[in-house]
């Protein structure tokens, strides 16, 4: 009997587009002899569709369109299963529930990668195929993330974060920490992905229009030492708490001063640079499968080792499950290593670093599936309520 799964995506992230694109990879990926797929796109006004066309991306080409062409849904449990229902405010909607046992996760960033659909889904008991809402939550917010990292010691650049408003009322303190730590500084939106609303500052007015640039995205923003001399990793690891497999390490090439959305989704073709000339080429696929990088990373034995030591370390104590990617800065003035930022829902689900492991997109999934499986079998064996009910005689 096939599993039946839910692939959620979409979503009113600024990440929406990329979404979409990583769960199209995703659902013609998947075994159709294991899984029966259902494909539940989650619109910029937050609600939920369902229907053939979300297989094609062309059907994205406009958007109220495919919308008006799609069943608006809602997903349920009844009776202890689990159901995509569809709006019955349609008088001649015929259309049956769908019953479903897990759900593919892929959304990225606000609204989603954050621990929001994870807990539409606790509350409806679903196994899902990301990291639970607690990680989700931590992981998508870098200041919070970089809090537990450095309690357990992790190698980060220097930085320090405000939200906006403490940042009018006390500017010159911000300041201060700014030419402390020495320009260029990098400054970040704390919840976003995809390179969206990062700008470098190279001195203190410069750091002001940054700062104001950056809260049109988010209230509580990042600050980090920008090294000059820098080389940007990334590898992936793919487990839970239990267990853990580390994936090859790519280098990304940038041709701007940090790895922009355009170098992540849009890269160039036709680069003349030594660098890009070794780099794999780009897939038919898009998204982030698509960007020019360098597999594996030309870095030393030693720098190796300590990513995928960190990478391990990080994923743990994150408490991260399923497949996430982990990126990385080397100083090349004196080879030290830095955590940058964990992607619990990573686009294209990072499959392209897996692949020269021989594990193939199809495969990854089905481990992706496996741990979810996994994880909802460790959950159960927990007492998470009691059966008596002390209201009985209130």
């Amino acid at each position: 009997m096939k599993l039946r799964v839910v692939c959620i995506f979409g979503g009113d992230s600024v990440e929406h587009e990329i979404s979409c694109i990583s769960a199209n990879q995703a659902m013609n990926a998947l075994d159709k002899e294991k899984y029966e797929v259902f494909p539940i796109y989650i619109s910029k006004e937050r609600e939920m569709f369902y229907g053939d066309k979300l297989w094609n991306l062309k059907e994205f080409h406009d958007l109220n369109t495919l919308k008006a062409n799609l069943n608006k849904v809602n997903l349920l449990k009844e009776n202890s299963k689990n159901y995509i229902r569809f709006d019955n405010k349609k008088i001649f909607n015929k259309n049956k529930d769908l019953e479903f046992d897990l759900a593919l996760i892929i959304m990225h960033g606000t609204n989603g990668e954050d621990g929001s659909i994870q807990g539409l889904l606790n509350m409806l008991d679903v196994p899902y195929t990301s990291s639970n809402l607690q990680s989700a939550a931590v992981s998508q917010d870098k200041v919070m993330m970089k809090q537990i990292l450095q309690t357990e010691k992790i190698n980060l650049v220097d930085w320090f974060w405000f939200y906006g408003f403490d940042f009018e009322a006390n500017k010159s303190e911000y300041l201060q920490k700014a030419q402390e730590i020495g320009y260029p500084l990098i400054v970040k939106p704390a919840n976003l992905g995809s390179s969206i609303g990062i700008s470098i500052a190279h001195d203190e007015k410069e750091f002001i229009k940054a700062v104001n640039d950056c809260f049109v995205f988010d209230d509580k923003l990042l600050v980090e030492k920008l090294i000059k001399n820098l080389k940007e990793v990334n590898c992936s690891v793919l487990g839970n708490s239990r267990h853990q497999k580390i994936s090859l390490i790519e280098e990304v090439i940038k041709n701007d001063e940090i790895l922009s959305f355009k170098d992540k989704y849009a890269p160039k073709s036709g680069s003349k640079s030594k660098m890009a000339a070794k780099a794999s080429k780009p897939t038919s696929s898009k998204g982030m499968a698509s960007t020019s990088r360098i597999v594996p990373a030309l870095i030393t034995e030693k720098q190796q080792e300590l990513v995928e030591s960190m990478a391990r370390s990080t994923f743990k104590v994150l408490d991260s499950s399923g497949v996430c990617r982990i990126d990385f800065i080397i100083d090349n003035d004196n080879g030290m290593v830095y955590v940058n930022e964990i992607n619990t829902i990573p686009g294209s689900l990072a499959n392209y670093l897996w692949q020269p492991l021989g594990i193939g997109f199809n495969d990854l999934l089905d481990e992706l599936v496996a741990i979810a499986l996994e994880n909802k079998r460790e959950e159960k064996r927990k007492v998470s309520s009691f059966d008596t009910n002390i209201l009985a005689n209130y």
